[in-house]
């Protein structure tokens, strides 16, 4: 038990120093602690299966939360952080960016709070018995989340203005723009999946390299080219009602599982989801759901790979 605890500490000390660096994924460290695994080639040495599972879990846990910090002063993102810069950038601009940071940091804490308290001891029970019946239905429940991610861009400039052409292109800009965003990233999905450039026998990953780290690049290249340069930040403000707390760490909760549980849907998309469900209004509980739904996403993903009788297929 004391070399396990080491092992998880260990993982989310370096956790905790790479997830300050803007665009750095902790899936691509544990793609390499992955390979360590394996024996290496001339040796029959390989890293025990007992620390990799703490020290996995670990940086996992450390990362869903310290990543806050380049997520909201950096708009540098992860896949299941994307959602909180909205507020966030709101929040530094404003000079309350420490504020935004420890909102989504109570968020995950509340997230670890609610899978050590609740998701660990009923998950066994539950999601093996679910997970039977819902296999099946998979296909039409992603479809719908899709269908709902690409309602949501529908054009929002109102009904007011000059009929017309010009009325038209105002109103598709930001739409069209989603809307070939996510025709290209679909087919890009294809072309790894049924023609990766990447030969099975050199690397056991395809889709991760181009995804992982990859969202950050776009707000870091603005960032850069703007030179925008943020008010000085008021380290004493830290408003969090209880009731705020409370709403979004269910909606967190909510979301985060429901991410963790399907496959490629992720922390971000499902705590918008859940906000939507939930009725989230306030900015403060919002980057509290978000928070909790990142945590419970990672966490709970990774937790599902040893909750019995699951075997859940994640690629």
């Amino acid at each position: 038990m004391t070399a396990i605890a080491i092992s998880a500490i260990a993982g989310a000390v370096l956790s905790s120093l790479l997830s300050c660096i803007p665009g750095l994924h902790v899936y691509n460290v544990l793609a390499i602690l992955a390979s360590l695994s394996f024996c290496l080639p001339g040796t029959s040495t390989a890293l025990s299966p007992d620390m990799i599972i703490p020290f996995s879990a670990g940086m996992i846990t450390a990362f869903s939360i310290v990543n806050s910090i380049p997520s909201v002063f950096l708009s540098a993102p992860d896949e299941s952080a994307f959602f909180t810069i909205l507020p966030g950038q709101k929040y530094v601009m404003e000079g309350r960016g420490y504020e935004g940071v420890m909102l989504t940091a109570a968020g995950g804490l509340a997230g670890l709070l609610v899978m050590i308290l609740a998701i660990g001891p009923l998950a066994p029970l539950i999601l093996p018995p679910a997970w039977d019946v819902l296999r099946p239905h998979t296909h039409w429940i992603v479809w719908c989340v899709m269908a709902f991610m690409l309602l949501s861009e529908w054009p929002k400039s109102g009904n007011m203005g000059q009929a017309g052409w010009e009325r038209f292109n105002e109103s598709w800009r930001t739409t069209g723009a989603g809307l070939i965003t996510f025709a290209l990233s679909g087919l890009l999905g294809f072309v790894l999946i049924y023609k990766s450039p990447v030969s099975a026998t050199s690397a056991f990953q395809n889709l991760m390299p181009a995804f992982a780290g990859l969202f950050t690049l776009p707000w870091l290249i603005l960032n850069i080219a703007c030179r925008t340069a943020p008010p000085p930040q008021d380290k004493s403000t830290l408003i969090l009602h209880p009731a705020e707390a409370i709403h979004g760490t269910v909606a967190g909760a909510m979301g985060g599982w429901f991410a963790a549980f399907f496959p490629v849907i992720t922390g971000g998309i499902g705590g918008m989801l859940a906000g939507h469900a939930t009725a989230i209004r306030n900015s403060r509980a919002f980057l509290v759901s978000q928070g909790a739904s990142k945590t419970i996403n990672y966490g709970g993903g990774f937790m599902l790979l040893f909750v019995p009788g699951l075997h859940i297929a994640r690629g």
